[in-house]
């Protein structure tokens, strides 16, 4: 059962995080955004007087106090000691901001937005220094743990890309319709029924592993080498699209968000936990072992597959899950799920 957080909100929430003293921010429709402690108890209030929804929060992995909130096509750093006006706002955006990320020096801050634009702002000079694209809706963006200058983006343009900061191009690009029709995909006139648009990023804590969850229900796990990435695992999670995917730290676990009302806890140590580990290596383990028949064309066929990959949990939300945040609450493990109502939900995850 969910223990649920109320009285923060009167809107939709769309957005959490949690610092690493356990605060836990929340941004919802019409401009509120909400502080709470590990109880689920309202510690501060804000409305941003535009009333744009607050679509994306993140605290400052060096200065915990420090929190980011993406209202509209604005940025606005806050002091979460004081939630008042913010201390700095930054408007480098023309389109709504769907999804911020900070790199873990917190120099380096990445904004995309509806527009397809990644404006990655170089914090000590307060200003963009580079600005990347997308040709579709840019919704999410991530830089890697411990590659401060890397970082992955995904949008409704199906493209997930590899970039990295001293470049303004590409590093490495993948479609997820490639390789969509030989899988038997229903399509029509050419066109496929159910396009694996991509919602949601999250690298795992090795920045060599991340996932991707896309409209198609399905969940696709890459693998960074140098400077290209391959898929490494590919599995149905949900019935409908999946909106949000998060690693959980330090582990092979990732959640899954759906629209179909699910929270999913996925155990894939046993398909990448090596890499997760020791990523180059196990690679070139993996290459010197593998059969050529197995690889096509660089894409993974159905000896690469999983024999069925299923859930180690499985939690019956009931609502279309908005965002999802993993916080350690009186010594264990919690799941934050926000969702079309005004309220946090709080579920239990089992131990490692």
């Amino acid at each position: 059962m969910a223990t649920k957080w109320t009285g923060g909100h009167s809107s939709s929430i769309l957005c959490l995080n949690v610092n690493t003293e356990g605060l836990v921010a929340s941004g919802a429709e019409r401009g509120q955004l909400t502080l709470w402690d590990g109880g689920g108890a309202p510690l501060g209030q804000l409305q941003f007087p535009e009333a744009e929804d607050v679509t994306s929060v993140v605290f400052s992995p060096c200065h915990p106090s420090g929190l980011y909130a993406a209202h509209g096509e604005s940025i606005a750093l806050l002091d979460a000691r004081s939630l008042k006006e913010p201390v700095e706002r930054f408007h480098v955006n023309e389109e709504e901001i769907n999804c911020l990320s900070l790199n873990e020096t917190s120099s380096f801050l990445a904004a995309a937005d509806d527009s397809g634009a990644i404006k990655v702002l170089d914090l000590a000079n307060k200003k963009v220094t580079r600005s990347l694209r997308h040709s579709n809706i840019c919704s999410s963006v991530a830089f890697r743990p411990q590659r401060p200058q890397s970082l992955i983006s995904c949008g409704l343009d199906m493209q997930v890309i590899l970039w990295n900061l001293q470049k303004a191009r590409p590093v490495w690009t993948t479609n997820l319709q490639e390789g969509e029709a030989e899988a038997g995909s229903p399509q029509v006139g050419g066109q496929f029924l159910n396009p694996p648009l991509a919602h949601s990023l999250s690298v795992a804590s090795c920045g060599n592993v991340f996932g991707c969850g896309a409209q198609d229900g399905k969940v696709r796990i890459f693998r960074v080498t140098g400077a290209k990435f391959e898929r490494e695992l590919e599995f149905q999670a949900h019935s409908l699209g999946v909106s949000q995917v998060l690693f959980l730290p330090g582990s092979s676990w990732l959640l899954t968000g759906g629209n179909d009302g699910k929270v999913l806890l996925w155990d894939l140590s046993n398909d990448i936990g090596k890499q997760l580990k020791s990523p180059a290596k196990s690679l070139q383990r993996k290459k010197a072992q593998a059969p050529a028949s197995t690889r096509k064309d660089g894409k993974l066929s159905k000896a690469n597959e999983p024999a069925g990959v299923l859930p180690k949990l499985t939690i019956p939300h009931g609502e279309k899950v908005n965002w999802l945040c993993c916080a350690e609450i009186k010594g264990s493990r919690r799941v934050l799920v926000a969702d079309q109502s005004s309220s946090v939900s709080v579920y239990a995850l089992p131990e490692p």
